[in-house]
């Protein structure tokens, strides 16, 4: 719920259940950064309230942590997921639904996430894409049609 990430192991690091790939990198682009965009599926074993081990930082445990820990960056700014957008309350550094694509709504945001989903005042749907973006993302984006657009 403050955007860490965790991308090494499923349990305790000593003794994981399912060890993963590991952070490539993304542990200093997420310390260093000052704008973090992630994108994935949304579900709820990928949005939890805590991971079980932080890869890349996002806020820790909540407001100053980055600071109290060095971290210059800024954090994560967007979650991108099949379901919606979403940004971090600027008090208290969780997560907020901003946006929710056609065809769903908050409440079922909601029931794929791991934990109380902070909701805009202004939340709205995310508008559909237009032909001309439509076009450029087959054609120029994804020219072999790899993603389907």
């Amino acid at each position: 719920m403050y955007g860490n990430m965790n991308a090494t192991t499923i349990g305790p690091y000593d003794h994981p259940s399912v060890r993963l790939t590991g952070s490539g990198g993304a542990n200093d682009i997420a310390s260093l950064c000052s704008r973090l965009i992630f994108m994935g599926l949304h579900l709820p074993e990928r949005f939890p309230e805590k991971v079980d081990y932080i890869t890349s930082p996002g806020f820790l445990d909540g407001p100053g942590a980055r600071e109290r820990e060095g971290l210059i960056g800024g954090g994560p700014w967007r979650v991108i997921s099949h379901l919606g957008l979403m940004g971090f309350d600027e008090e208290s550094c969780r997560m907020k639904l901003l946006s929710y694509h056609p065809g769903v709504n908050p409440e079922i945001i909601q029931q794929f996430t791991g934990f109380e989903l902070l909701v805009a005042d202004d939340v709205y749907e995310t508008p559909r894409p237009t032909e001309e973006e439509l076009y450029a993302l087959r054609n120029v984006v994804d020219p072999n049609q790899c993603f389907c657009f």
